[in-house]
């Protein structure tokens, strides 16, 4: 079982068939793309990778990336996808950790680092889309050159792997704040491919998804699905997430289906809205818009519905059981005249087909029906455990359950409702930030004694990250030269948005920070720190 032989049998039954746009320019046919895998994977295998391999990508979204995650499975290698919003030297210890002998990246991340990844073999820059050399020899030179084949005659062989071998080797944040590495086999992913399907939403060869956010997550690998169906793949030709450009390209290519975050969801019914676009408008650019990866708001869903029409599926998964955990599909969504549809619609759904969900105690023993614990997944899209970490595995593994650390509650019909995360996790913008990290970056500031990261509640981000400092006595602390800080060791997204210069911070009986309090304080409207170039981002 490897996940290349899904392109390989598209490539065979509709070789000619648009496979990747860059925009509305044609990169790659589905027989283009595989040849091109397997030159690649032929690169791979001359410069003696071999099968179990890390192989990282630090790319922004660009259509190569498609390009690169097949080739890499096509020579059995394992890919470590690492967020591009990171900053260099976070990108390095996934680099690290993983023991990653190549990288592929794009120069607009890595250059205005003005550093580069050390300890590695092969660094390759991924450039143009129009570089069809890439492939070829010049991109790496001391190699053999490999032949494209073609797709009839017979590509260079794909790489056997096992269902349990490692396919994807996802770096997800732990409550310690160094990134922990999530295991997930050629079998979760297409577990996670297949539930599409039948939980998320029915795929053709007409439907073309676009990769708005970022392919190092979950819209990367919403990949799988669609390219079973043999449909197309387009990455928008600014890289980034503009709600006009995804409005344009969805009229030119046919209705598009993306994943994304609540405050993509929000931008794009914005432009729907200040626009004048009716819900028939919408269906012209936009077929299916799945969203998750942090909180929405009840309100904000029935607004998008309402502006954009019956667009929208609900997902919950964690890194560790990729995209698949519950889904609230378009037709509970639409399901008004349901007496239970406001529960519902503030729910996340229910599980979705391959796994099960309960809801424990402290104990791992189930809860009656409305009360809240800790939410289990089993399944088989369920990861292999984490990378070099047996500790963090024996914690989150139990007896074939995943122990997810949110805290949720079931009903009679089997929707979950999350309630509140075990962990302190802030999720802004659909992104991970843990407080430790920006904590520990902090407490290194000259005159900081202590600090508290918490998340505040924020009507565009779903949640931003606010910090509480106490200044050593005496002390009057530089709120820029804090932020020039973070900028410098962590990635922008990450550093606070707000700064609360505080006396002191609560503490229980046992020197606990009490950050339930803090979050409490945060009802009343704070300023936001502005740094000097201006922005709040």
């Amino acid at each position: 079982m490897n996940l290349s032989n899904l392109l390989l049998r598209i490539a065979r039954m509709d070789p000619d068939r648009p496979a990747i746009f860059n925009g509305t320019q044609l990169v790659a046919s589905h027989a283009q793309w595989a040849a091109r895998c397997a030159r690649l994977a032929g690169h791979f295998q001359a410069a003696g990778l071999q099968p179990g391999d890390r192989v990282a990508l630090f790319m922004r979204n660009h259509p190569r990336y498609l390009e690169v995650l097949f080739g890499a499975w096509w020579a059995g290698l394992v890919v470590v996808p690492i967020n591009a919003k990171l900053h260099l030297r976070e990108a390095q210890w996934i680099v690290d950790n993983a023991q990653a002998r190549w990288a592929f990246v794009t120069a607009d991340v890595t250059s205005e680092m003005g550093a580069h990844f050390q300890g590695l073999e092969r660094v390759v820059d991924v450039g143009s889309v129009d570089a069809d050399a890439l492939w070829a020899a010049e991109a790496f030179e001391g190699l053999n050159g490999i032949a494209d084949g073609d797709v009839g005659a017979g590509l260079r062989p794909i790489t056997t792997r096992q269902p349990d071998d490692v396919a994807w080797l996802f770096y997800t944040s732990g409550t310690t704040g160094r990134p922990k590495g999530v295991m997930l086999t050629h079998r979760n992913l297409i577990t996670m491919g297949l539930t599409y399907f039948n939980d998320v939403d029915a795929v053709t060869a007409q439907d073309t998804i676009v990769y708005a956010a970022p392919m190092s997550h979950g819209a990367g690998i919403y990949a799988i699905p669609h390219l079973m169906a043999g449909a197309r793949h387009a990455v928008p030709a600014s890289g980034a997430m503009d709600p006009d450009e995804l409005f344009a390209l969805g009229r030119a290519l046919g209705p598009l289906s993306l994943f994304a975050a609540p405050t993509i969801v929000k931008r794009l019914v914005d432009q729907a809205q200040a626009t004048q676009q009716s819900p028939q408008d919408c269906a012209l650019a936009f077929k299916t818009i799945v969203y998750g990866g942090a909180p929405m708001y009840a309100a904000d869903i029935e607004r998008a519905i309402r502006v954009m029409g019956p667009r929208f599926v609900q997902i919950y998964g964690q890194g560790e059981s990729p995209m698949v955990g519950t889904a609230l599909s378009r037709q509970h969504l639409m399901d008004v005249t349901h007496p239970r549809h406001a529960q519902r619609l503030a729910s996340v759904g229910v599980a979705q087909t391959p796994v099960q969900i309960r809801v424990t105690d402290t104990d791992g023993q189930d809860l009656p029906l409305g009360e809240v614990g800790e939410v289990l997944i089993k399944g088989d899209s369920v990861m292999a455990g984490y990378w070099r970490n047996p500790q963090a595995t024996a914690l989150a593994l139990r007896g074939g359950w995943l122990f997810t650390g949110d805290m949720g509650m079931l009903d009679a019909d089997g929707f979950l409702t999350l309630k509140d995360r075990s962990k302190d996790l802030i999720i802004s913008g659909g992104s991970n930030i843990y407080p430790r990290e920006v904590e520990e970056v902090l407490l290194t500031a000259s005159g900081v004694a202590e600090v508290a990261v918490v998340g505040a509640p924020d009507a565009e981000w779903g949640e931003v990250v606010v910090a509480f400092v106490v200044p050593q006595a005496g002390v009057t602390l530089d709120l820029a030269a804090l932020d020039a800080l973070c900028l410098q060791e962590i990635a922008r997204f990450k550093r606070p948005k707000r700064y609360e210069i505080v006396a002191a911070l609560p503490k229980n009986n046992y020197g606990k920070v009490l950050k339930t309090e803090l979050r409490q304080r945060l009802q009343t409207p704070l300023i936001p720190f502005k740094s000097q170039t201006g922005d709040t981002a």
